[in-house]
């Protein structure tokens, strides 16, 4: 008679202080070292991860004494994807700041921030294979892979705690630099709209909902191209997933380039023109550290395959005197 191997047991771990304040999604990341995003949220979601012995969801922030049910999982890796240094070593001219607590990375457009489905890794896998120093950082925050520009990483946990403390409360200055169609309107636009998410073909496809979470973008016109397209710059005070491209979208100004929320034939146009990739970079990041009061601030320019797009524009529309580009 052919006997079956013994299904292993899960696991146990109690938060400790130094995990306290990290999402459970992140937490199982690192404790299932290898294992696939999607599959650790199908872990979550069915109930086999568990908190103090109820069932939470991915974004529950862990606190210190939670004990934390890790069940057994079949297949995955031994281990981190090996990432050969000389494929990403270019990544570190593209750090815009770093100190002993955080690193700011200028995220390249097309580059997820971390493994997932099909993925081996992303801006945060590859940093922590430049340097010792950097494995055990971890993302303070997400961009999705066709946005550029800032990406805040924690270099240590103790400072994770403190900016995701201030991202909850609001405490964070993230803006972007958005082109949309269409001529938005003059002042400053509040897109107080709520959003959820949902699966669609293995894909998340976030939508206009009055039962979602509330989230919030202030929208500023920075200059007018004509009335085909507008540079805007936008503050969120939520961070959901797609948030910016949906709001732009359910104003009537859906982001250039979007493949997801856009618009097809204003896609196009600007394809001809040479558009490759959505119209969304993260330009600016700035708050005060906890305790101290300390400003940081960091910004990065568009890049050269934006503002080129900018500058076709430009010389399709007749420019007043005196305007000029500087958000």
């Amino acid at each position: 008679m052919k006997q079956t191997a013994a299904r292993p047991p899960a696991h146990y771990r109690d938060v400790d202080a130094d995990s306290a304040g990290q999402r459970l999604d992140n937490y199982l990341l690192g404790a299932l070292s290898g294992v696939p995003r999607s599959h650790v949220y199908r872990l979550i979601r069915s109930g086999q991860v568990r908190v103090n012995s109820g069932r939470v969801r991915a974004g529950y922030r862990l606190r210190e004494g939670d004990r934390v049910r890790v069940p057994p999982v079949y297949g995955r890796r031994s281990g981190p994807a090996e990432i050969p240094t000389n494929r990403v070593r270019w990544l570190a001219d593209r750090v815009l700041y770093e100190d002993r607590r955080i690193l700011v990375l200028d995220k390249p457009a097309g580059m997820p921030v971390h493994a997932g489905t099909g993925v081996d890794y992303g801006c945060i896998e590859a940093l922590r294979s430049l340097s010792p120093g950097l494995r055990a950082a971890d993302l303070v925050h997400r961009l999705d892979r066709g946005t550029s520009g800032c990406l805040l990483v924690a270099k240590r946990r103790a400072a994770l705690r403190q900016l995701h403390g201030l991202l909850r409360t609001g405490g964070m200055d993230k803006r972007y630099l958005a082109l949309v169609r269409g001529r938005w309107p003059n002042g400053i636009s509040k897109v107080d709209v709520s959003l959820s998410t949902r699966r669609r073909g293995g894909e998340s496809v976030v939508q206009v909902d009055p039962a979602g979470k509330r989230s919030l973008s202030r929208f500023r016109v920075v200059e007018r191209l004509g009335d085909r397209a507008t540079l805007v710059e936008v503050v969120i005070g939520t961070g959901r997933t797609h948030q910016i491209r949906v709001h732009a979208a359910h104003a009537g100004h859906p982001l250039a380039g979007d493949p997801r929320y856009g618009d097809l034939r204003f896609n196009a146009g600007l394809s001809a023109r040479g558009l490759k990739r959505m119209f969304l970079h993260s330009h600016a990041l700035a708050f005060d550290w906890p305790g101290s009061g300390e400003t940081f601030a960091v910004s990065s320019p568009l890049p050269p395959e934006l503002t080129a797009i900018l500058d076709s524009l430009d010389q399709a529309v007749p420019a007043p005197a005196g305007r000029g580009r500087s958000p």
